[in-house]
């Protein structure tokens, strides 16, 4: 059976590999855009979705997960920053708050009807000075980014709390993508395939 994570994100794929050390990369060549005002959930779900089934349309016989990850600050959606002055923007925006990271998944086997969640972390950032969020974009860490920041890497020296999914954080909800592909077997490495 092909598996196929529908996502270029170095991070997912890095994720998915945590639980599935075998599968292939297919970029989703579909529009990003979605109406204006979708609540966050919506947004990603709409995305991921799109995304899954763009490529599962080209590779009907193969296995297909697909994500998409925001981040939600008071009613504003916060995708990849577009230049350093935006993502600069935002951290300043987020500095001494809490904001809602939100990750829609999509899985389809052949055969079966898709499988579809949506996970919301709270994440809550200390205080940030402006020297230290300028010292941040300097790593280019924000660049590519939903919120413009990794929690993973320097990023989460920014994070005083964190309320639910830490990987979802990241781009992938792993607790819930383990459950949706390895029901049975939450645990699956390369000798147990």
């Amino acid at each position: 059976m092909t598996f196929i994570l529908a996502s270029g994100s170095p991070r997912r794929q890095a994720l998915l590999q945590r639980i599935l050390p075998t599968f292939q990369v297919q970029l989703a060549q579909v529009s990003e855009q979605v109406p204006d005002g979708l609540a966050p959930a919506v947004h990603v779900q709409t995305l991921a979705t799109r995304k899954g089934e763009a490529v599962a349309t080209q590779f009907p016989t193969a296995t297909v997960l697909s994500a998409d990850t925001i981040v939600s600050f008071q009613g504003a959606v916060f995708g990849k920053p577009h230049s350093r002055q935006q993502a600069g923007a935002r951290l300043a925006k987020l500095s001494g708050q809490t904001h809602q990271v939100y990750s829609g998944v999509w899985y389809h086997q052949p055969g079966q009807p898709a499988q579809t969640a949506v996970v919301c972390t709270d994440v809550t950032f200390y205080p940030l000075t402006p020297a230290q969020i300028d010292h941040y974009l300097a790593t280019g860490e924000a660049d590519d980014k939903a919120g413009a920041y990794g929690i993973q890497g320097y990023g989460g020296l920014f994070v005083k709390a964190i309320q639910g999914d830490y990987y979802n954080v990241m781009g992938l909800p792993l607790a819930t993508v383990s459950r949706m592909i390895l029901p049975e077997q939450l645990f699956k490495t390369a000798e147990t395939q």
